[in-house]
């Protein structure tokens, strides 16, 4: 875990040099993270499309598995993580209940709900400034800066897209970012 969160903050930091200078001398720091956002939500939304709906409820049975989430659970808590970092920053849009997400089944209603996220945690990186973007947001042992779950928002995200995809291959399935042409 600790691994992803320091590729995704080195991403993080080094996307400024990816602006060409005649785009941009200093980058935006809600733009880079938007930037980071796009290309994982890219990946994700693939992989929960390409998933029948038959088999959403697929969770592996052999091996150590026991107790894992469903592929449907893998999205649906994806969906809610996205509005949870989030939560308080005074985002654009309304954030949507866990509960509310919790209770979605079919696999229409969950790619809406994990769209619809994608959206909202889109317009809460857009508040990310240069001016706010290190200081020391939370409450408890809560503490973080805008840019920290920021990055640890993808990192996450990322974390279960690598879930996602073991899932689709055990069902024979190669994850659209996988296939030729695919990224």
């Amino acid at each position: 875990m600790v691994r992803i969160f320091c590729i995704a903050l080195l991403c993080c930091l080094t996307i400024p040099a990816t602006f060409t200078h005649a785009q941009a001398t200093q980058a935006v720091p809600g733009d880079t993270y938007n930037h980071l956002m796009t290309a994982v939500e890219k990946e994700i939304v693939g992989a929960a499309d390409a998933m029948p709906a038959d088999k959403y409820n697929f969770a592996p049975t052999q091996g150590e598995f026991k107790g894992v989430r469903t592929f449907g659970q893998q999205v649906k808590h994806l969906a809610e993580a996205n509005y949870e970092f989030f939560d308080g920053w005074n985002a654009p849009g309304t954030a949507v209940k866990e509960a509310d997400i919790e209770k979605l089944t079919s696999k229409d209603d969950i790619m809406k709900a994990l769209k619809d996220s994608y959206t909202y945690a889109h317009g809460a990186l857009s508040t990310i400034t240069a001016a706010n973007a290190f200081t020391i947001e939370g409450s408890g042992t809560q503490k973080w800066t805008r840019g920290g779950t920021a990055a640890f928002c993808v990192a996450h995200s990322m974390d279960h897209y690598g879930q996602m995809v073991v899932y689709l291959r055990m069902n024979g399935i190669v994850p659209p970012a996988s296939r030729q042409g695919g990224n």
